[in-house]
């Protein structure tokens, strides 16, 4: 399942508001609001759904039918968004922008708490969303390809590469949904207090564990999807080698799934969080450069973007993973398991991360007079290569900091399950004693 959905948001998040900007006359800043008020509107919805999946009774399956549902919607979507017709307006990619963001919430909530949901073990957590995260690069690395491989030298052909990663999207999504559907268990229950909306509210205002995981996830979400807004700007205007954009992105992704294995290992011995954080740091570390670089420094932006790439590999598996332990602490301390509105939050982070990025980023290049289709002076230019690389560096370290003193080791986590056991309120639903 990630596979196809992955193809479908590296798209929406690096190529298509390139895309409008260069082929609707929409400006930057039009195309950074727009795109910010469909993921706060998208916010919304991510709660709702966690609930409703929790809440959710099937023969068919808790989590499978709103995957089911969520396939339709997610493959119109993505036909009218890729493949817009010649003279459309702001209306068009709002429209289109909240629908694809509503049926990859119907999908992506309840997937992720089915997938915490297939084991309670710390480290094989860690396997099952490192398993997830191969697929979803795949589908990364794959959606790339098309414009390394049918993109034009100028990197101006992106209406062909979007039609072409229009059907790779409806192709794997199809089958992915039959299989999951098909093949994968469904059939592990939840228990939920009366009034779950005002207790994920109380979650959300009390100092705890979970709070200070979503925190920081969300300002390392921010800094990672800065420069993945610019990237293909970047590329073009101050390195000036369009065409190789592809390679890099491939190269970023192959970085990423190449580093899994070894940021879980690091995870094993160190424990995750600490691992995520080493990440972090060295992230920040090589993004420093990135305002530096010039037409004549491709080389070095090689090494940068392996780099980086190779630390994301911490940030695609680890934090999912964490958050999944976390579904047991609350367990502990409430009595009850709501992976669904856990996964919720989470989602809407992700999804602030980038409204956030998108509508911070666009506005100022804009105010510093930068054009996407037009010749750019040397001061947008710096402009542009200064909020590639700066923000994300503060960001990652504020993230850093607020995960100082994570209290869930694999010891903790094994003393929680030990007392949920003893308890019964894993099995009952009732509340655990402290």
């Amino acid at each position: 399942m990630a596979f196809p959905l992955a193809a479908a948001f590296i798209a929406l998040q690096v190529i298509v508001p390139t895309y409008y900007a260069q082929s609707t006359g929409l400006s930057l800043s039009i195309i950074g609001a727009l795109v910010l008020l469909a993921r706060l509107a998208d916010t919304v919805t991510d709660p709702l759904v966690g609930y409703w999946s929790d809440q959710a009774s099937s023969r068919f399956g808790r989590r499978k039918i709103f995957i089911v549902l969520a396939a339709p919607l997610i493959a119109v979507s993505v036909w009218f968004l890729f493949n817009p017709p010649a003279q459309v307006g702001g209306g068009y990619l709002l429209f289109w922008t909240i629908i694809i963001y509503l049926g990859g919430t119907l999908s992506v909530v309840p997937a992720s708490a089915w997938a915490a949901e297939l084991s309670d073990d710390y480290n094989q957590r860690s396997v099952v969303t490192g398993v997830r995260v191969a697929f979803g690069l795949a589908g990364t690395l794959a959606a790339l390809l098309v414009p390394a491989i049918f993109g034009s030298d100028d990197g101006q052909d992106l209406a062909s590469v979007l039609s072409l990663i229009t059907w790779l999207v409806l192709i794997t999504l199809c089958i992915s949904t039959l299989w999951a559907a098909w093949r994968v268990p469904d059939v592990a229950t939840t228990h939920l207090p009366e009034h779950s909306i005002s207790a994920a509210w109380q979650l959300m205002k009390t100092a705890n564990p979970f709070r200070q995981l979503l925190v920081s996830f969300l300002f390392n979400a921010v800094a990672n999807a800065m420069p993945a807004t610019l990237f293909l700007l970047y590329v073009t205007h101050v390195l000036q080698v369009p065409a190789q954009a592809g390679v890099f992105l491939f190269l970023y992704f192959v970085a990423a799934a190449a580093a899994v294995p070894f940021w879980l290992a690091m995870s094993r011995r160190f424990g995750k969080h600490r691992t995520w954080s080493i990440a972090m740091m060295l992230a920040c570390l090589f993004f420093v450069w990135t305002p530096f670089l010039g037409e004549q420094s491709v080389f070095w932006f090689y090494v940068i973007v392996a780099a980086t790439g190779f630390t994301t590999g911490a940030d695609l598996s680890l934090p999912s993973a964490i958050n999944a332990d976390v579904i047991e602490w609350d367990a502990l301390e409430s009595g009850y398991r709501r992976p669904g509105l856990f996964f919720a939050l989470w989602g809407t982070a992700s999804k602030l991360s980038y409204a956030l990025a998108i509508g911070l980023v666009f506005p100022l290049l804009d105010l510093a007079g930068f054009s996407a289709t037009q010749p750019n002076d040397d001061v947008s230019l710096l402009w542009l290569a200064v909020l590639y690389g700066g923000p994300c560096i503060l960001f990652k370290l504020i993230a850093v900091w607020v995960m100082r003193g994570y209290p869930i080791s694999a010891s903790v986590h094994a003393d929680i399950l030990a007392k949920l056991a003893a308890s019964g309120s894993q099995a009952h639903g009732a509340p655990a004693a402290r």
